[in-house]
C-alpha cells in the first residue's frame, strides 16, 4: 500500500547550511497494519510523516501509494490524495474553537460537498463510535484533552480514508487518557481494517502497536514486529 524507496529530504539545498534530514529511507507498510514510528526530537520522524501524508515531497527517491508514485505530484494533486486517502490526527487537536464538536467532524464532509443532512448523520455516527455522542454540541473549550482528541479522531475518519496518520496523538495527554486514545486507534485498525501509523517519541505508546519502526538521525535503525502484540 505504502512504499518509500531511497527517500532523501534536504533543506537549504546548495547553501552552506544545507541539512539532510532523511538519508535514503526504504520502508514498506502494508494495508491494515498498526505501526508506530518512534524516535527522539530531531530523528526525522515528523519529516517522514509529512512525506507519507503527502504534505511534502522528498528531495530524492520515490513514494508509491496504492500503486501510484506521488513523489513528483503538484500541490493540487497532493491535496486530492490527502482528501481521498489520508486522515490526520495531531498532538494539538486542531479543532475550530468557535464551533461544536459535531460541526468540527462535519467540516471535511462540507468541503466534499455532502448535503447538510448527510453531513450531520455521518458526523453523529463517528462521534458515537468514539463515545462522544453525548458531547457533540459542546465547544472545544468545554472538552477535556482526551475528549478533544476523540473528536479529532472522528473528524479524521469523515472521508473514510484508508490510512490514519497520527502525529504524537498522546503528547498533550496524561498516561491514562493517552492509553484510552490508543485503544481507539487499535479498535479502528481491528474493526475497520484501516492502516494506522502513529508517530511518537514515547516507547510505551509504541509498544501498543503491532510493528515498531525506530528512527535515529534520519535513518531507520530497527524495524520489528512486536511479539507482545502478536502473541
Amino acid at each position: 500500500m505504502l512504499e518509500l524507496n531511497d527517500i532523501v529530504k534536504k533543506y537549504f539545498i546548495g547553501e552552506p547550511n544545507e541539512l539532510t534530514v532523511l538519508k535514503g529511507l526504504n520502508l514498506t507498510i502494508s494495508e491494515g497494519e498498526l505501526v508506530s514510528i518512534v524516535g527522539q526530537s530531531g530523528s526525522g520522524k515528523s519529516t517522514l510523516m509529512n512525506i507519507m501524508g503527502a504534505l511534502d515531497s522528498p528531495t530524492e527517491g520515490s513514494y508509491v501509494l496504492d500503486g501510484v508514485d506521488v513523489s513528483g505530484m503538484r500541490d493540487n494533486q497532493l491535496s486530492a490524495i490527502r482528501n481521498q486517502k489520508i486522515g490526520f490526527v495531531f498532538q494539538t487537536f486542531n479543532l475550530i474553537p468557535r464551533t461544536t464538536a459535531l460541526s468540527n467532524v462535519e467540516l471535511p464532509l462540507f468541503y466534499r460537498g455532502d448535503s447538510k443532512r448527510k453531513r450531520s448523520e455521518k458526523a453523529k455516527e463517528l462521534l458515537k463510535m468514539v463515545e462522544m455522542d453525548d458531547r457533540m454540541l459542546h465547544m472545544p473549550n468545554e472538552l477535556s484533552g482526551g475528549q478533544k482528541q476523540r473528536v479529532a479522531i472522528a473528524r479524521s475518519l469523515a472521508n473514510n480514508p484508508s490510512i490514519i496518520l497520527a502525529d504524537e496523538p498522546t503528547g498533550a495527554l496524561d498516561t491514562k487518557t493517552g492509553n484510552l486514545v490508543i485503544d481507539i486507534f487499535k479498535k479502528i485498525n481491528r474493526e475497520q481494517g484501516k492502516t494506522v501509523i502513529i508517530i511518537t517519541h514515547n516507547e510505551e505508546i509504541a509498544k501498543q502497536t503491532n510493528r515498531i519502526i525506530t528512527l535515529r538521525d534520519g535513518e531507520i535503525i530497527s524495524d520489528s514486529l512486536n511479539e507482545r502484540m502478536s502473541a
